[in-house]
């Protein structure tokens, strides 16, 4: 009897020490899930007390991927789909063959009607065949790098541009406006609004020109001008204080981008059979355009509108953009005896 009672007394000492466990673990529960219940309320007003964050921009604000691809051969023409344009290497030129140098800077305006081919606006099997918009599309797909302008002083590519960094100097940044609630007002009488995010839509006609960087060398291991271009900047008009305003948007690399303007043609109006590549354009001076910017007699690096005679007058501007080009002609007749 006094094993069964010691048996006994044994096993209700297990329970109660077990039942004890049990109420410590409940206690322990509730206490984790008070302080749980804590921290989600303080990240609740955290999170309540941040400014509202911008929602992600538009995937295609240029309206790349809205022309569809044509599911039928689109000309009534062989082609062969293993043809590759690649544009010819530069001749060589040695530092000590440089008898004359002299940088010029140029605009070509698209409203004039030898550069029309500048706004054409056809999709074909390679896409877009506006200009702007094939620097864009290769820009998009890392093909060449957008170097910023500084504000349009800057073209000497120093520094790079990230794919949001161009989409906000071409497109521009989203911004927030309010507009009548019809949800709560629905017959606006209340002047209830709220507040929607607005996204910017690329527009290829407020590319109005385009700058170039040029040089101009006369290589006297050949005895001839030669004329390499640097550098191509689309310039887009802008509205600054109720005045409308041209800026270079940015500026690209040409030698970079040679290889892609040799895959895409240029439109002609009086043959579209008769056509040539945008390299060759650009190589064969198939544009009109005017010089706003020279190193001849310019020690103070100006372009001509920030020069006193030509501030004002646009007549006298372009005379001596004129003059400038004269310069570079008779530098090298100059140099002939006959």
């Amino acid at each position: 009897m006094l094993a069964l009672f010691s048996q006994d007394t044994s096993a209700q000492a297990k329970r109660k020490s077990t039942s004890a466990k049990k109420s410590s673990k409940k206690v322990t529960s509730k206490n984790t899930n008070s302080q749980l219940l804590d921290a989600n309320l303080a990240v609740a007003k955290a999170d309540t007390a941040k400014p509202p964050v911008a929602p992600a921009p538009l995937k295609d604000p240029y309206g790349f991927e809205s022309a569809k691809i044509s599911m039928r051969p689109d000309r009534a023409i062989g082609t062969d789909p293993n043809r590759m344009r690649s544009p010819l290497e530069y001749d060589y030129i040695r530092e000590d063959d440089a008898f004359y140098r002299e940088r010029v800077w140029r605009e070509i305006d698209v409203k004039e009607k030898m550069n029309l081919s500048f706004t054409n606006r056809a999709i074909e099997d390679n896409g877009s065949q506006q200009f702007i918009n094939i620097l864009l599309m290769a820009i998009k797909k890392g093909d060449i790098t957008a170097f910023s302008t500084q504000g349009g002083t800057d073209d000497r590519f120093t520094t790079p541009l990230s794919l949001e960094a161009v989409d906000s100097a071409v497109v521009g940044a989203p911004y927030q406006i309010d507009i009548p609630d019809l949800d709560k007002d629905p017959l606006g009488t209340l002047g209830i609004t709220k507040r929607v995010w607005v996204y910017p839509q690329f527009n290829p006609d407020a590319i109005v020109k385009y700058r170039l960087k040029e040089e101009w060398i006369f290589d006297k291991e050949t005895s001839r001008m030669v004329v390499r271009i640097l550098g191509i900047a689309p310039i887009k008009e802008v509205e600054v204080s109720g005045i409308m305003q041209e800026s270079p948007m940015f500026w690209v690399y040409y030698p970079d981008l040679r290889p892609i303007l040799a895959t895409y043609d240029v439109y002609n109006g009086k043959n579209y059979g008769a056509k040539m590549s945008w390299e060759e354009l650009f190589e064969s001076r198939y544009f009109s355009s005017t010089i706003v910017k020279s190193t001849i007699e310019n020690p103070r690096d100006l372009f001509l509108k920030q020069m006193d005679p030509f501030k004002t007058d646009l007549i006298l501007r372009l005379y001596e953009g004129e003059n400038i080009k004269n310069k570079i002609f008779n530098f090298e007749q100059d140099l002939w005896s006959y």
